[in-house]
């Protein structure tokens, strides 16, 4: 089935507007990775500076209180590791995404190479059929 220029330049435009915006996302999910895993990691240093050290002078209350904000945090880096995995697995399908809107668009492309090369066939097909034109004006020198 034949598909005019017009309408493979308008699908090929709207495959690379796609592209483009799916590409934005998976840019968008990188950076969310990006941000969760930095969270996550101050999260780690924060616990670690945390932990107890053997003090003479350090009451019973402040020892509770350390080991409440240490249990925060451990609970804190927990949900930081579950935001990091949810926003990997949103990445991944981003990736998956682009790598679909480019395959939509590659085939819009080969279709258009496709459509100029079966007019160009067809230009010189006619071409052929044409009658000779015009004589030999080249008299016998």
């Amino acid at each position: 089935m034949p598909r005019s220029v017009k309408k493979l330049d308008r699908l090929l435009r709207v495959r690379t507007l796609q592209l483009d915006l799916v590409r934005a996302d998976e840019v968008r999910a990188r950076a969310k990775v990006d941000q969760e895993a930095t969270l996550r990691d101050r999260i780690a240093s924060l616990a670690a500076n945390v932990a107890p050290a053997p003090s003479v002078s350090e009451s019973a209350s402040s020892l509770a209180a350390a080991a409440h904000f240490r249990e925060r945090l451990h609970q804190s880096a927990f949900a930081a590791d579950k935001r990091v995995e949810v926003a990997e697995q949103s990445l991944e399908m981003a990736r998956a995404a682009t790598r679909e809107a480019r395959r939509d668009q590659n085939a819009i492309e080969k279709l258009m190479t496709r459509a100029e090369a079966d007019a160009a066939l067809k230009a010189l097909r006619e071409l052929e059929q044409l009658p000779p034109m015009g004589k030999n004006r080249h008299d016998i020198c």
